[in-house]
């Protein structure tokens, strides 16, 4: 058994949580069975090390797999020690980590360790909705290991060692994981919806730390409010610059600068996101139509919305509003993405995030920050699925397309002088911001630079919101 090995899971704990708070939970557990001369294998604490401490001072639970114990494999007394965390968990109300480096299931242990699983799984969704569960993947999660990462809110995975799968590489037929590792961090972070940060061992728990410090403890009680003494009324001169990019505009409205994007390797045409303001967690969703990197070079994406942005945005709003965080959508949209892969999957992407929005009672503002045209317009928390205020930018451009494709429908066949003025009438009548002010779609037009300010009155204003719906046991999207 190698000592270095097993002090990573403890080693994990201490580096996640604040010093010296860790209280160890059911050390003295280990496996029972005896079948394939199990006694004579020496398992301490069932390969997992479980108790709870603190980060920041907020209460967490936490499980960490030893590898060097019976390669972290998961058996009857490692499930019920996870399981009794989560339990512990659910009734105090603080969120679960866990720290995953498991070869699967105890081959040993056979059906107690696979009924041991599944109360696993039982136990996440049970806490579903009631306290964040966060994962944190250092080296092996494959199989059924798979799921409970995937059952979890949030998945961070270390970028060297760390592998996430249901079915090995070498497993797929045609595929090779010389070739193509989809078991890798780099390949579940851009093709996949399952991971939301990488990075080195020391960043992804710096990450975890981050997030914890974002999120509510519970469903119930708030503590994720942090005094600030940023300026409320402060104003973003340079706003409107940073249009195409969320991860540039964001922290520019944002109490202290304080900004935290999941998945931003999948779907990167739209922005999920955890900002600060006036103390208060607020949840963004955002069309990206440019990345920047630090080298100032520029990405392209176009004002759309990609089947795998929706599926993205949608988790990120049932889970925002399933701990009541507040939200706001940032819109700069014309269409949805025109490809073959993605159209495969469009209308049920699209449909589950126009229904996350509908669905949600949680407060919601919408701003309007560039242009807003058609079906792809209302999906982003229009005000007729249920936003609660709608603001608009000086210059923004609201309606059912752009205007010179609507002079070019309507009058098929004139000359190009007739069009463009028609075009021109078309664009003041139908898509000028003033328009749709007039109609009762947008609730105020403000300067950018004055975002901030109107953000933290309007979720001021809606902090003791109330909304009910229909009786019913559930939606079916």
């Amino acid at each position: 058994m190698s000592n270095s090995t097993q002090s990573a899971a403890r080693t994990r704990i201490n580096s996640l949580l604040d010093p010296s708070s860790f209280v160890e939970i059911g050390a003295g557990v280990t496996a029972r069975s005896t079948d394939f001369s199990m006694s004579e294998k020496k398992a301490p604490s069932d390969g997992v090390i479980t108790g709870y401490g603190l980060i920041d001072g907020n209460p967490v639970y936490v499980y960490s797999q030893d590898a060097s114990v019976l390669k972290g494999t998961v058996g009857e007394m490692h499930a019920k020690k996870i399981v009794r965390i989560y339990e512990l968990a659910v009734k105090t109300g603080a969120p679960v980590i866990g720290l995953i480096d498991c070869a699967g299931l105890r081959l040993e242990e056979a059906t107690d360790g696979l009924n041991a699983f599944g109360q696993i799984y039982m136990a996440q969704a049970d806490a579903s909705g009631v306290v964040p569960q966060i994962t944190g993947i250092f080296g092996t999660c494959g199989g059924g290991m798979a799921i409970v990462s995937s059952l979890s809110d949030f998945t961070f995975m270390e970028s060297g060692k760390a592998k996430l799968f249901v079915n090995s590489p070498n497993a797929l037929e045609g595929n090779n994981e010389s070739s193509c590792d989809t078991s890798a961090a780099d390949y579940q972070a851009s093709e996949t919806v399952n991971v939301d940060g990488t990075g080195t061992e020391a960043e992804i728990i710096a990450q975890m730390r981050s997030l914890v410090n974002m999120l509510p403890s519970n469903n119930e009680d708030d503590m994720s409010y942090a005094e600030t003494t940023d300026d409320l009324n402060r104003v973003s001169a340079d706003l409107a610059n940073c249009i195409e990019d969320p991860s540039l505009m964001l922290p520019r409205i944002s109490d202290d600068g304080v900004y935290f994007e999941s998945q931003p390797g999948y779907g990167p045409d739209m922005a999920t996101a955890f900002i600060k303001l006036n103390g208060y967690t607020v949840g963004v969703v955002a069309n990206r139509s440019a990345k920047y990197a630090e080298d100032g070079s520029k990405k392209e994406y176009g004002k759309v919305i990609s089947a795998r942005g929706a599926k993205k945005a949608a988790d990120f709003v049932n889970f925002c509003d399933a701990f009541s965080i507040p939200l706001v959508t940032f819109t700069n949209v014309t269409g949805f993405k025109a490809v073959k892969c993605s159209e495969n999957n469009m209308a049920d992407a699209v449909a589950n995030l126009t229904y996350a929005f509908a669905n949600a009672t949680t407060p919601k503002v919408n701003v309007i920050t560039g242009e807003a045209f058609g079906s792809a317009y209302l999906t982003m928390n229009s005000k007729s699925i249920g936003a609660d205020l709608v603001y608009a930018w000086t210059d923004a451009k609201i309606g059912m397309m752009d205007a010179l494709a609507a002079a070019k429908i309507m009058y098929d066949g004139k000359d190009g002088e007739t069009i463009k003025a028609e075009a021109a009438k078309y664009d003041e009548l139908q898509n000028s911001v003033k328009s749709a002010a007039a109609r009762g779609y947008v609730d105020a037009v403000i300067d950018p630079s004055e975002t901030r300010k109107y953000l933290i009155g309007a979720f001021d204003m809606l902090f003791t919101k109330r909304e009910f719906r229909p009786d019913k046991k559930h939606g079916t999207k």
